[in-house]
C-alpha cells in the first residue's frame, strides 16, 4: 500500500502537481508555435519546458511515494513518455487530416476520402488554405 503525503510536503506536492500542468502546457504550446510558424529556434525551449515537466514529475512522485510500487513506477514513466510523444503525435494527425481534406485533388463531397492521400510529412501543407477557402 503507498505511504499517505505527509502534511510537511503537502505545498511541494501542489506546486510541483502545478507546475506538471504548466509545464507540461507549455511544451505543447511552445512545440506546436515552432512547427505552424516555423520557428525552429523555439523547439530547444519546448524541450527546456519537458526537462522541466520531467523534474516535477520526479518531485512529485517522490514526495506523493509513487516510487515504492512498480505499477506507480510504470505509471509515471508511461505520463513521461505520453506529455513527450504527444506534440508530435498530435502535430502529424493535424498535417495528415488537413493534407487529407484539403489537398487532395480527388477529395469527395460526401466525405469519402480516396486510398491515394497527398504527402502527409511535408509541414508546409498544414499551411496551404483549403481549396474551399480559396477564391
Amino acid at each position: 500500500m503507498i505511504e499517505p503525503v505527509r502534511l510537511a510536503d503537502f505545498f511541494v506536492t501542489f506546486f510541483s502537481a502545478a507546475s506538471v500542468i504548466v509545464f507540461g502546457a507549455l511544451y505543447a504550446l511552445l512545440f506546436a508555435y515552432s512547427r505552424i510558424k516555423h520557428v525552429p529556434r523555439l523547439m530547444p525551449l519546448a524541450y527546456a519546458a519537458y526537462a522541466l515537466l520531467f523534474a516535477a514529475v520526479i518531485v512529485l512522485a517522490n514526495v506523493a511515494n509513487l516510487f515504492g510500487s512498480l505499477f506507480w513506477v510504470c505509471v509515471v514513466i508511461l505520463m513521461l513518455a505520453g506529455y513527450l510523444l504527444a506534440p508530435h503525435a498530435i502535430w502529424h494527425l493535424c498535417v495528415g487530416t488537413h493534407a487529407a481534406v484539403c489537398h487532395d485533388g480527388s477529395a469527395l463531397d460526401d466525405g469519402v476520402q480516396s486510398s491515394t492521400l497527398s504527402d502527409r510529412s511535408i509541414p508546409e501543407t498544414f499551411h496551404q488554405p483549403c481549396k474551399e477557402n480559396a477564391s
